[in-house]
């Protein structure tokens, strides 16, 4: 079975006043509907625009083209907009007699989108494994073509049907420059090019290789073919645009109108007798070479210049809209170029000898230069071996005479002067105005909030966690800002951020969003939650509780009507029991009547897991050995971390009373003699875990044989399991793979046996599955017992509730060779609605995250670390062998080293005085002479106080507010390092009882 691939989950922060309609980002695509007179647009935000132009584009209109120094009111309306694609839209067409509306995205789908047959939302015709940089379509067909950075084209149906055809562009010539980034369909013909410089035509019916087109020297950026299918059209950034022969299998024109990369091509002439075409300088050109015998003979004229490079060009009636990198939208009036257009004097003697000039002469002589005369500088020079207008050098600048010479490729280029563009729109007639995308990112050192930069060039503070403003600053630089509201933290990484689409992504991979917590002290509820002490708040868990909160419930909702149903079967039993005894009857205590009517409130099923105080995993101070001396330790020894480390952190549970962090100071190097393991927690454990074999109690029974006898040590022993590393290991194990004993009873071994025998799906529902397994098996063991639930959710002392914006969009992705493709989107509104497919499509990790609260294993990182004496002002706490080498969790607060120190150099009897100061209130640690915030973690003071690879040293010191002995206590008979002076039992951990 092939590896699955690995899923993740992303959420989209709504970005707020928003105006309807526009884009956010650069438009890459545009496409006229000539009937309805519609503009659709295609932005790199992923969003499809459909605009009502409220022109009339059938009639040509002379004297409004004349008319170049007015400017007409804006009459462009926003129409409908669909957040289509995840990532850019790189093209898009009108397929099906412009019924429906084709895109090509780099989140690698082709998808159509419908709004007259009432489609609010595009669905996915079609998937690439890269992006896709562009799609095409025949006039009146049923199919669209797509090609894009893998390499290949498809060719999809409208209708439903999927992929009809698949052509590998590399064929036998295996190229790394393949890639498909310009594409035109005729009926019985495809062209396609890239950054291979070579034009390729295939046949759209058997995707068999027709031929190959060579000539071009970089990459080709745009296709056009004409009706007939002889003649292909290509534009290439080597700033030329080549007119080929299909027939000849070669080129027989060269146009160099453009002095810049060229980067769109557009043309409603079946024969592309006129056609547009745009640059990366941002020139706009018309190109009009109809009634003449030779192309070189045409009129190139620069219509208009934007500011950025344009990305696409159409044309339609009078108008041209141009496309940039700008989020608005220009319309500019179109220039008559055919018998009408109005030629400088100069320019109608030098075309007075060619073919054209008997269309164009009556009109043109008879009038004299006019206020709507084209300008002799908006007049191109069509390509290098044409004689109109004539290439200008230092001799003959002043003589306009049609006996100049082109240049000859042997001449320097330097000889010739450039001359002057000036094209004839300054400005456009309309601009369709887009909104404000974020274009810059930075996250702050708490990775919970980050600092973005818009289009506007305002600044705005956002929430990570309650995905929305909290600041805003105006137009600032990013860079003045940040040292403002940045804080000296050091957290996991959890997310990565993303902002190509104009929008603020949140990504969650599997392999690290849970790694990062913050303590629960530091946050700010608006209803406040009774935390315990020290205890932390899981990022990741935190976030996806309430992204799919909706989901949540709906589970729920179902598990009670599957209990329901189980629950029936119970009910009925019980009664049929009842009736056939002769004497007394069964009456159901209060309890087992509401077992399953209990469950009708949410609350009332969260249960299990939702209920326990998880200790963080690892969370504890142990005396570190040098490195080398660490591989040494055998196999069964046990480490200051194992215990900890090894179990699953929804199995640890314990008391509310006691300390949020669970662990023991011991030796790195030796193993652990003794370790406590309370009852109560015990009993705890094993009603939630799953059976284990009697070896495994066995074992437990040893360790608990002895125990610290410190007071440090009977606190620690308070409501905490701690166990060796063997038992750690059958722990984690006994989840998914029952530890199979010589002891294990008959009925355990059919129990294991139907496990295996019952397969589960790897995605959400194979959780779902799981839960109702249980259910049998519980029904099997105990067929009077009605069914409790086993979802058991976050509740709020884990996941403090969150009231996300409706409109936060949830994605769910999976990796693909060439990025991700979406699986599903949705809003933290409609995720309960789209249950069944979450169910199928998401993965089983987030499954376990939110119906039964468990998150992946993982071993915690450890910061080591070395404790002196502040100038020998108190005790030193290193061991007999001088070793003052110490490993914690990274998390760890200065405030618990405190406590560690305290204890070792200040032991208090168990039962401590009223009033009596806390560690931290007489003591002070420093690092780097600076002291440390009792609430600074191991973390942070290494990322930012130490700023070092080594060891951190750490120093502590009396603040005089209690005396403390200049030498350390004697120890007693009964102390573990008396009675075993090698320094092989446990040191007592670090936890306090609240």
């Amino acid at each position: 079975m092939a590896k699955k691939a690995r899923q993740r989950i992303s959420y989209v922060l709504e970005l707020d006043h928003s105006s309807s309609g526009g884009h956010r980002l650069g438009v890459n695509g545009l496409a006229v509907d000539r009937d309805n007179a519609i503009l659709y647009s295609g932005g790199r935000d992923g969003v499809i625009c459909a605009w009502d132009l409220n022109l009339d584009l059938n009639t040509h209109d002379p004297d409004r083209v004349a008319s170049r120094g007015a400017k007409p009111r804006p009459t462009t309306k926003f129409r409908a907009s669909t957040q289509a694609h995840t990532h850019w839209v790189n093209d898009i067409v009108l397929a099906a007699n412009n019924t429906a509306l084709v895109s090509a995205s780099s989140d690698l789908t082709v998808k159509a989108w419908r709004p007259e047959l009432g489609d609010t939302e595009p669905h996915t015709i079609g998937q690439h494994a890269d992006y896709v940089k562009c799609v095409a379509t025949p006039k009146s067909a049923d199919w669209v073509a797509s090609g894009g950075l893998d390499r290949k084209i498809y060719l999809w149906d409208l209708n439903g049907k999927g992929k009809s055809l698949e052509i590998d562009v590399r064929g036998e010539d295996v190229s790394e420059k393949a890639s498909v980034y310009a594409m035109s369909v005729g009926r019985n013909i495809l062209a396609s090019g890239g950054p291979e410089s070579v034009v390729r035509l295939w046949d759209p019916k058997s995707g068999k290789r027709i031929t190959k087109l060579v000539g071009h020297t970089d990459n080709i950026r745009a296709i056009m073919m004409n009706e007939a299918g002889d003649t292909v059209m290509t534009a290439s950034s080597d700033q030329t645009v080549k007119v080929w022969s299909v027939t000849a299998g070669r080129c027989v024109y060269t146009l160099t109108m453009h002095n810049d990369s060229v980067w769109s091509l557009f043309s409603e002439d079946p024969n592309l007798s006129v056609f547009y075409s745009s640059d990366r300088s941002g020139l706009i050109v018309k190109t009009d070479t109809r009634g003449t015998v030779e192309m070189d003979e045409g009129l190139s004229v620069a219509v208009a210049q934007e500011h950025d490079g344009v990305s696409k060009v159409v044309a339609c009636g009078d108008y041209i809209w141009t496309a940039t990198s700008s989020s608005s939208i220009n319309r500019w009036t179109n220039v008559e170029t055919g018998s009408e257009a109005q030629l400088p004097e100069a320019f109608r003697h030098l075309r007075a000898s060619s073919p054209v000039s008997r269309s164009r002469k009556s009109s043109a002589a008879s009038e004299g230069p006019g206020k709507n005369e084209i300008p002799a500088k908006s007049i191109l020079r069509i390509s290098n071996t044409a004689a109109f207008p004539p290439e200008l050098t230092d001799s003959s600048e002043s003589n306009l005479t049609p006996g100049a010479l082109p240049r000859k490729g042997s001449e320097l280029i330097v000889d010739t002067i450039v001359p002057d563009i000036e094209p004839i729109h300054h400005l456009p007639e309309e601009t369709i105005e887009g909104q404000n995308g974020l274009v810059k990112h930075k996250l702050l050192n708490d990775r919970r909030r980050v600092l973005t930069l818009d289009t506007a060039g305002d600044v705005l503070l956002w929430d990570l966690i309650r995905c929305e403003v909290i600041q805003r600053f105006g137009k600032k630089h990013l860079e003045d800002v940040e040292p403002e509201v940045n804080t000296l933290e050091a957290v996991a990484p959890w997310c990565s951020i993303d902002t190509s689409s104009g929008n603020l992504t949140v990504v969650l991979e599997p392999f690290n969003c849970f790694d990062a917590e913050m303590y629960a002290d530091e946050l700010v509820l608006a209803e406040p939650v009774e935390f315990r002490e020290d205890q932390r708040i899981n990022l990741g868990r935190w976030i996806l509780r309430y992204l799919f909160a909706k989901l949540i419930d709906e589970e729920i909702k179902r598990d009670e009507v599957q209990r329901l149903k189980l629950n029936e079967v119970v009910e009925k039993r019980r009664a049929t029991a009842t009736r056939l005894k002769a004497l007394g009857s069964i009456t159901m205590s209060s309890s087992d009547a509401q077992g399953y009517e209990s469950s009708d409130s949410p609350a009332a099923t969260l249960r299990a897991n939702g209920a326990n105080f998880p200790m963080s995993p690892g969370l504890v101070i142990g005396i570190a050995t040098p490195a080398p001396n660490l591989p040494g330790v055998p196999e069964n020894t046990t480490t200051s971390s194992s215990p900890l480390e090894k179990r699953p952190s929804q199995q640890l549970t314990r008391s509310s009373g006691d300390d949020y962090f669970s662990g023991g100071i011991s030796s790195a190097d030796v193993p652990v003699k003794a370790a406590a393991t309370p009852a109560g927690a015990e009993q705890t454990t094993a009603k939630e875990e799953t059976a284990k074999p009697p070896v495994e109690t066995k074992d437990k029974d040893k360790d608990t044989a002895k125990s610290p006898s410190t007071p440090f040590g009977k606190k620690f022993r308070m409501g905490m399991s701690f166990g060796t590393k063997k038992l750690g290991r059958s722990a984690s194990t006994s989840i998914e793979k029952p530890t199979v004993a010589e002891e294990k009873p008959e009925e355990n071994k059919s129990e294991s046996s139907s496990n295996h025998e019952k397969e589960i799906d790897d995605n959400f529902r194979g959780v779902i599955q799981k839960i109702h397994n249980d259910y049998e098996k519980q029904l099997l063991d105990n067929p009077d017992n009605t069914v409790e639930t086993k979802i058991t959710p976050a509740l709020p002392i884990d996941a403090p509730v969150l009231k996300l914006p409706p409109g936060t969009k949830v994605i769910i992705q999976e990796e693909t060779s060439g990025g991700s493709a979406n699986l599903y989107r949705g809003t933290v509104m409609s995720v309960g609605v789209d249950a069944d497919i979450i169910e199928e499509k998401a993965p089983m990790w987030l499954g376990e995250v939110l119906l039964t609260n468990t998150i992946p294993q993982k071993d915690p990182v450890k910061v080591s670390f070395v404790l002196h004496p502040w100038k020998d002002s108190l005790p030193s706490i290193a061991t007999t062998d001088g070793n003052n080498r110490l490993n914690a969790n990274r998390m760890l607060r200065v405030k618990k080293i405190l406590a560690y120190v305290a204890e070792r150099i200040d032991p208090q009897p168990e039962e401590p005085e009223p009033g009596a100061l806390k560690p931290e209130e007489y003591l002070e640690l420093y690092c780097n002479e600076q002291l440390l915030p009792n609430t600074m973690s191991l973390a942070t003071l290494r990322a930012h106080i130490w700023k070092g690879g080594s060891d951190v040293v750490l120093c502590y010191k009396a603040n005089g507010r209690k005396e403390i002995p200049k030498e350390l206590p004697q120890p007693t008979l009964d102390d573990p390092a008396v009675s075993d002076p090698g320094g092989q039992t446990a040191i007592p951990p670090i936890a306090t009882v609240t």
